[in-house]
Formats: C-alpha cells, sequence, structure tokens
C-alpha cells in the first residue's frame, strides 16, 4: 500500500502514483527517458526556469521501482544517455590530456589561471570526466539534474583541477540546525543551495595554496553562472569532506565553516543499517543575508 512520501525531494500523493501507473499502462511500449519527460509535464515538475527535470524524475522512477511500487520498462540498447567517451574509451582521454607531467613551484607562476564552465560533448568535458574517473576517489558516475561544471587550468593551457556543483543534499541535521529553517522552509527553498561535490587537484599539481585559491576564484562567480544557466541565485555553498581521508585544510583557508558532521548514513539508508564514512559538513555564505533568504 502507498504512502503519501517525499522521494527525491518532492511530495508524491497517491494520485500521483496513480497518474504514473495509469501512463505506463497505457503506453507499455514507452522508454524511461520518454516516460520521465511526460512525468514531469503531468506534474509540473520544473526548475526555476521552466525546465522540465526529467532527470530527477529518472532518479524517482527507479526508487519507486526500487520500493515495488511500479516496474519499469527495460532498458532500450539505442537513445537515451550516452556513456561519454572519456569512460568508454579512455585512450582517447589519455592522448589528449597529455602525460601529466610535474607541475610544482609557487601559484604565481601559474597565474592567470583559467576557469573554465564545461558544456556537454566537449574536448572539456571528456577531459573533465576523464579526469574525475582516473584520479577522484569517487569517480565520476554522471551528474543528474542541476550542476556546473568547471575545468581550472594554468597560464600555459595545462590542466590543474575539476570541481562539480549539484543540488544540495536534502536533509543534513548540522547544516539545518545552523541555517535555523523548519522542515516546510527547507522543502521550499532547498534549491538556493549548492552542493561542491566534487573538487579534484590532478596528482602531478604541487602548489601550495593552490586549492583555496580555485575556490575563492570559483565561489566568487558560482552565483551568477549558477543564475545565468537556471535563473536562480543561490545563495549557500556546502561541501563534505571524508574525515578519515582529508583535513579540509584548503576549505577553510577559503573561509568555508565547519558546522558539524554527518551521522554515518547514506541518503538510501531507509532502515538506518547501512554504515558509511564520517564526513565534516562545510558551509559558505554566497550572500550577506543567507539566512533571512532560506528562512524568510
Amino acid at each position: 500500500m502507498f504512502a503519501p512520501q517525499l522521494i527525491q525531494g518532492r511530495w508524491l500523493a497517491v494520485e500521483d502514483l496513480e497518474t504514473l501507473q495509469r501512463l505506463m499502462a497505457e503506453h507499455p511500449h514507452w522508454s524511461r527517458r520518454r516516460l520521465s519527460i511526460v512525468l514531469c509535464e503531468a506534474l509540473n515538475w520544473r526548475t526555476a526556469n521552466g525546465q522540465l527535470k526529467d532527470m530527477s524524475a529518472r532518479l524517482l522512477l527507479n526508487k519507486l521501482a526500487q520500493r515495488g511500487f511500479i516496474e519499469l520498462p527495460p532498458r532500450q540498447s539505442v537513445g537515451g544517455r550516452q556513456l561519454l567517451r572519456a569512460l568508454s574509451e579512455p585512450e582517447l582521454f589519455t592522448l589528449s590530456a597529455g602525460a601529466g607531467e610535474l607541475i610544482e613551484g609557487p601559484l604565481r607562476a601559474l597565474q592567470p589561471l583559467g576557469v573554465i564552465p564545461v558544456q556537454p560533448r566537449t574536448a572539456q568535458a571528456n577531459a573533465f570526466v576523464g579526469h574525475l574517473a582516473q584520479h577522484h576517489y569517487l569517480g565520476y558516475g554522471g551528474a543528474a539534474g542541476q550542476n556546473l561544471r568547471y575545468l581550472i587550468r594554468d597560464c600555459r593551457g595545462r590542466d590543474l583541477a575539476c570541481l562539480l556543483f549539484g543540488a544540495a543534499a536534502w536533509k543534513v541535521r548540522a547544516r539545518d540546525a545552523f541555517i535555523g529553517w523548519s522542515a516546510k522552509q527547507r522543502q521550499e527553498r532547498l534549491s538556493l543551495i549548492v552542493n561542491n561535490s566534487r573538487f579534484l587537484i590532478l596528482p602531478h599539481v604541487r602548489v601550495p595554496h593552490l586549492a583555496s585559491h580555485i575556490l575563492g576564484t570559483i565561489l566568487r562567480r558560482l552565483s551568477l553562472d549558477w543564475q545565468r544557466k537556471y535563473a536562480l541565485a543561490p545563495c549557500l555553498a556546502e561541501t563534505f569532506v571524508e574525515r578519515d581521508r582529508f583535513t579540509g585544510v584548503c576549505y577553510r583557508a577559503a573561509n568555508w565553516r565547519a558546522v558539524g558532521q554527518t551521522c554515518g548514513r547514506s541518503r538510501g539508508d531507509r532502515d538506518h543499517t547501512l554504515q558509511v564514512p564520517l564526513k565534516d559538513i562545510y558551509l559558505y555564505a554566497l550572500c550577506q543575508d543567507f539566512k533571512e533568504r532560506l528562512c524568510g
């Protein structure tokens, strides 16, 4: 028996599930992608600038299927999102990215840094995904929903770092206590927070103070870049630093504020039995009145 609940940041009513089940019964040959698009249209599920949130809808469909409320059509062998070439053909990435020559010395020798907002299906996108896939401990599983990707290069055009910003975590006890908002306010205004889910300095780059300098450079433009893309200006950035791996010194040096730590459970831990590494929670205010915007 389905009970109304929050899934993928959206309150799903019984009537919404019935709408989905009816669509699937009437169109059994639809692909998962088409189903997610039509579902967004039926529920008017859109971003602030009117774009359909079909990637979020696809994640919602997967969760409903995992919980036994629907049975998804089989994945189609053609169409839909294609695997990026940087993952499926790593030798192409290796050739395009160079041999990874050691980059060291003072920060001023690399400046001015180039900040490249990564666009889909470009050489920069292949390099970005390839770097994370090869060198980040979490890899790169794609970026569903709203996101910004940055590739950082030095004055000679050499790749130095990658950063990924996306949707905020749905519920974080220490963050929510620091903000002081209610559950209703969080549901309505969570889109005003962005999450720095990946930050990678390439392993052959050994330049003191580079990481905090990059963070400062990106944070000065992040809100405007996000607003240009999604017609919504975020007011707070968050990130989670796995404390057994990293100290978070670059975030503190860039004036991020540590507000607590996670509880050691993942977002998919419905039964409170799955233990994951503890992470320190850092926040950065993108505007002075962020609490008023989030709670007002």
